[in-house]
């Protein structure tokens, strides 16, 4: 049987513009991944790996116009959005070559003999690997930034990991070219072409999961799709990490007296919020508590006006343009449900943002509003108008795990008056990141970033973006007992590669 095509799509109109590829056969899956396990020798120096990821940076950079165009054309983000979001994915190529080249994520501790301890410690001397070959499975909603150039692989290829990614079918035009683009850069440092795998197809990500020569997977997607590779990559004869992220409702709590003092400005901030991009951000806050009160009222009356004046959009594909518009609409019918701004379909091709209330003590109790928990991807949020604080409560402790939590809270409650510190305690768990009077929506690649959360949110407690992410394709081996001679060099003694380490207890830079 031939491989079936794989075509690059128009969103705005949905139909074929050029086919980009096949599917790739079980054989071809098995090709891909062995070419990647013998490039992992190439990638032992830090000092090539380092280079590497900055000329990978340097080359995106180059054909940035017919990248952004390429992406623009599969995934109707427009060329301004695309251009800051490969300017992200260059500058955190960038930054993980910078941690690489301190070497601090390596964790080098040595501790010399201790007769006196009780147990006495015999010579030990811990540091960091890469894992092996590492299997990315690409985000439909960021071509670059989630995708073949993005930080599942920036931070795996930092910690000397090769890279097989299954791409997305909504942008594979452009993900052939970004691998071209990053196969040109690891040439220039004498990396074979094999380091970063590039396959295509459902049965492709299936084969990719199973193979024994994958250590770990990163994902960003669906829960059904998520779910169902993370029981794959538990089910295989030796498991292997999975860090996916599935899905998040990302609530927002604004308190009655932040509503009273700027209910206005949260409106408006919350429609901005809600509209970016169409919706399709994982981080979008599908969730709202707001007092029911005549301040609540104010808060959906900005809101309100202000989501009346977005535009139509493009979704990245039919399918989930299908799935948005029967999702509102079955929401909609709820009982006690009310649309002050009716989403749905907005034409053939797009759809028109809007958002639903409903009585915060409907989500309070298991039953038909539970849908209204569920994440629905596009533009849209529902606003629960809670009576009182025990009804926040009460819809809190129904939430699963996300990505974000935000509090709005008024000018005396930030200052430490108030209800603000209770309710930070009670959004804390249940998020990776929490917000105070901000949005959620934009999430810096910056060190102490955390991008990811409880479960559905993600599969591990890692985050995704930030340098830590380079901590999911790593795992600890010690050395006991052995002569200097024969350690590696990242844990002598004289330390040559002048890390930094904790030594004998010494914190040491």
């Amino acid at each position: 049987m031939a491989a079936a095509p794989v075509w690059s799509v128009d969103p705005r109109t949905g139909k074929q513009r050029e086919q980009v590829a096949v599917e790739a056969t079980a054989q071809e899956v098995d090709a891909a991944v062995r070419a990647a396990h013998e490039a992992r020798d190439a990638l032992t120096d830090r000092t090539v790996r380092a280079a590497f990821l900055r000329t990978a940076a340097d080359e995106l950079e180059a054909a940035r116009d017919q990248l952004v165009e390429a992406a623009d054309a599969e995934t109707a983000l427009g060329p301004v959005r695309l251009t800051g979001e490969l300017a992200r994915t260059c500058y955190q190529l960038r930054a993980f070559a910078d941690i690489v080249d301190e070497g601090a994520f390596l964790d080098v501790v040595i501790n010399h003999p201790d007769d006196t301890a009780t147990p006495p410690v015999p010579d030990l001397r811990r540091y960091k690997i890469p894992l092996g070959v590492v299997a990315v499975y690409s985000a439909s909603n960021f071509p670059f930034a989630f995708s073949v150039p993005g930080g599942d692989t920036a931070s795996a290829l930092a910690a000397g990991c090769p890279v097989v990614v299954k791409s997305h079918p909504d942008h594979p035009g452009l993900s052939e070219l970004v691998a071209k683009v990053l196969r040109r850069a690891a040439a220039r440092h004498g990396i074979p072409d094999g380091v970063l795998g590039l396959v295509h197809g459902f049965e492709a990500g299936i084969e990719l999961i199973k193979h024994p020569l994958v250590t770990a997977a990163g994902f960003t997607g669906s829960v059904r799709g998520g779910r169902a590779l993370f029981d794959a990559a538990a089910a295989r004869p030796v498991p292997i990490p999975f860090h996916g992220e599935l899905g998040s409702l990302n609530p927002v709590v604004v308190t009655e007296a932040a509503a009273a003092e700027r209910g206005e400005a949260i409106g408006a901030g919350l429609a901005g919020s809600m509209t970016l991009g169409v919706g399709q951000f994982c981080v979008k806050p599908g969730l709202v508590l707001a007092p029911a009160g005549e301040a609540g009222d104010r808060l959906v009356k900005s809101l309100t006006e202000a989501v009346s004046d977005t535009d139509a959009g493009v979704l990245l594909d039919h399918r989930m343009r299908d799935n948005f518009v029967a999702g509102v609409a079955e929401r909609a019918q709820l009982p006690d449900v009310e649309s002050p701004v009716t989403p749905g379909a907005g034409g053939e091709h797009t759809v028109s943002a809007g958002f639903l209330t409903v009585p915060a003590g409907r989500l309070a109790e298991e039953g038909e509003h539970d849908l209204l928990l569920e994440e629905c991807f596009g533009p849209v949020t529902v606003v629960a108008r809670y009576q009182d604080d025990a009804e926040v409560r009460a819809v809190l402790s129904r939430l699963p795990g996300n990505l974000t939590a935000t509090v709005q809270l008024s000018a005396e409650e930030a200052a430490g008056e108030g209800r603000g510190a209770e309710l930070l305690r009670e959004l804390t768990p249940l998020a990776g990141r929490v917000l105070v009077n901000g949005w959620p929506t934009g999430v810096a690649v910056a060190p102490a970033q955390h991008h990811g959360g409880p479960y559905p949110a993600t599969t591990s407690t890692s985050t995704s973006v930030g340098g830590t992410a380079i901590e999911r394709w790593l795992r600890p081996v010690v050395y006991q007992g052995t002569p200097q001679a024969l350690l590696p060099p990242e844990l002598r003694d004289d330390n040559p590669l002048g890390l930094p380490r904790r030594f004998n207890g010494r914190l040491e830079r």
